[in-house]
């Protein structure tokens, strides 16, 4: 069974596919990479900002790189492939690298998403963006980090002395593309955790910190407007994640919509891929829409 990084990579090459993309110049969108988010150990953590020259929307979307909780740099010209529906249709987006497996566990990679939000939106009107109209999507590890932004969000640390930490990690629109929901089923301790599990070091937890950072058992009813994406068939983070989540949505009558698809498994193939992203944008286009006077 492959891992979930390889599953990310094969859906990013299918997302890139249906874009005809190429590492070329595109003068519809400008790219500013490696901008320094935050510090630690040392080490500087950045995101790639991709603006759009022709109709900017003023709003924003994160995209959270991340499979199996391993974080990798790519070229940005290159990821700009899987980004350029968002970025022709207006949106300004932010793909944001968190510190990586093995190094660095799942508590790290909340930590450094959460910075991420804080510090896209306390920077705005540097970005051309409103701080009220944020978006996050993921794919995988990725989906599970989009849905903890979404669901475990707050108004700031107001007497924190670094100013990021005082600003607002909330989002205002999740899509959440094959995501866990669950990581209690996941650990070691888990009765009938899946074999595949034991090659991903971020998932050594015990069940307590695995349930806290599980966004199943976070949902309130102020969590973001979310959309979940998922394959039937998918043998890796079964559709009972999504399933469920959406269920829970539904109780505390979060607005949400869970898109299922019948001959999906982990990676969706490029049709189900090109159905997922136009629900995408109109789930972004709902939510994050320029509010009327």
């Amino acid at each position: 069974m492959a891992n979930f990084w390889t599953y990310g990579l094969v859906m990013l090459s299918l997302w890139v596919g249906l874009q005809h993309a190429a590492v070329a110049i595109d003068t519809t969108v400008k790219i500013t990479p490696d901008v320094v988010y935050g510090h630690k150990d040392g080490l500087a953590m950045t995101l790639d900002v991709f603006t759009p020259t022709e109709n900017p929307n003023g709003a924003g979307v994160i995209f959270i790189v991340s499979g199996g909780w391993y974080s990798q740099w790519t070229p940005p010209e290159k990821l700009h492939g899987m980004l350029k529906p968002l970025t022709d249709a207006g949106y300004t987006v932010f793909a944001v690298r968190h510190g990586s497996s093995p190094k660095y566990g799942i508590p790290d990679a909340v930590a450094d998403v959460r910075r991420s939000v804080r510090f896209i939106r306390l920077n705005a009107r540097q970005f051309g963006i409103s701080p009220a109209r944020l978006g996050v999507f993921g794919i995988s590890a990725g989906g599970h980090l989009s849905l903890t932004l979404g669901t475990t969000g707050d108004d700031g640390l107001i007497k924190d002395s670094d100013p990021v930490n005082r600003v607002s990690d909330r989002v205002q629109a999740v899509v959440a593309f094959v995501a866990p929901t669950d990581l209690t089923i996941m650990v070691r301790e888990a009765k009938d955790r899946l074999p595949a599990y034991n090659r991903f070091p971020a998932l050594d937890l015990d069940l307590a910190a695995a349930k806290k950072l599980s966004p199943l058992f976070e949902v309130s009813a102020d969590d973001a407007p979310t959309l979940l994406l998922a394959g039937a068939k998918d043998d890796l983070v079964p559709i009972a994640h999504s399933q469920k989540i959406k269920a829970a949505f539904d109780q505390t009558q979060v607005p949400s919509r869970l898109m299922e698809f019948p001959e999906a498994g982990h990676g969706l193939p490029p049709a189900d891929m090109k159905q997922a992203v136009e629900e995408m944008l109109n789930w972004f286009n709902k939510h994050l829409a320029q509010p009327t006077s």
